[in-house]
């Protein structure tokens, strides 16, 4: 049987498409695929004038923004604009994210810099925004996970990896914190009668320029490394399929989570994933939740 590909996805038009970390990798393709079926597309992006050069690249109907997830007035400026321009948003997907295998850095709000960008950056935007994708028909939210969620653990005493530090342990971290939040959202969402479907997606090993920059304080031998790990990853087109279908696919349930089904969900054809037992654990997404109110103080839901 034929797997699921971008030429299922049905007329776009009408439709208003947020789309973070457009700039390039996934995001770029899931914004070129969005704009190329009818989307208004917005390029939510913290470099510029690369967003820039993505919208000539793409084409169609899309506009660039700029939006520094690691920093709250960036995402609070951002969404304010937004809301007051579009106020029926239908589609938003929390793509951008930043993989740092170097020594411990910080947000501009003083957050393990991983976490902030992946995970509490989207709770931020997607919390501030919530009323503009309550008003659109059929909403959506996506929020991109990671297989590398599955190894890791969330240590409330220690959200911001302040002790023993790891750099590879602490972006596990994160996508298991953002994976936490796709469900909870959805719980939440659920829990009020919220016309919003809020869904996961993620790329299994996709090659992305994420991949070099996660290497590059290791010089000639991070790019080295960085050379062999892209030998093992799938095509960017083909790693974004996951987040496409999840944000286009007529009847996507709340809580649905899509990724590829080959080689340990690593590549390969798109089906339906599995979370580890911790993302789907109520109790965790009821902490995380309190968490993130408290440190983003958006609270909503």
């Amino acid at each position: 049987m034929t797997g699921w590909t971008a030429d299922r996805i049905p007329d776009q038009r009408g439709r208003v498409a947020v789309v973070t970390g457009a700039n390039s990798g996934l995001g770029l393709v899931t914004a070129t695929e969005l704009a190329s079926h009818g989307a208004h597309v917005v390029l939510a992006v913290r470099n510029t004038p690369a967003g820039e050069e993505a919208a000539r690249q793409i084409g169609g109907d899309v506009e660039v923004r700029a939006l520094d997830l690691a920093s709250l007035a960036s995402v609070r400026a951002f969404a304010a604009r937004l809301a007051g321009d579009y106020p029926a948003i239908d589609l938003l997907v929390n793509n951008a994210g930043v993989v740092l295998l170097g020594p411990r850095r910080t947000s501009a709000d003083g957050f393990e810099l991983q976490l902030a960008t992946n995970m509490l950056g989207h709770f931020a935007l997607t919390g501030l925004l919530l009323g503009n994708l309550a008003a659109a028909r059929e909403a959506r939210v996506v929020t991109l996970s990671s297989i590398t969620h599955k190894n890791a653990h969330l240590d409330f005493d220690d959200l911001m990896f302040e002790r023993d530090y790891r750099a590879a342990a602490a972006y596990g971290r994160s996508k298991l914190a953002t994976t936490v939040f796709g469900i909870e959202l959805d719980r939440r969402l659920r829990a009020v009668g919220a016309p919003i479907v809020s869904a996961l997606a993620h790329p299994g090993l996709t090659r992305t320029n994420l991949t070099p920059r996660a290497w590059e304080h290791r010089g000639r031998f991070g790019r080295l490394i960085a050379w062999a790990g892209l030998l093992a990853t799938q095509p960017v087109e083909q790693g974004a399929l996951p987040q496409l279908r999840a944000a286009t696919e007529p009847g996507v349930r709340g809580g649905q989570f899509f990724g590829p089904g080959g080689l340990w969900e690593t590549r390969g054809r798109v089906t339906e994933a599995r979370a580890s037992r911790e993302a789907a654990d109520p109790a965790v997404g009821k902490r995380l939740w309190a968490a993130a109110e408290e440190l983003t103080g958006v609270n909503y839901l």
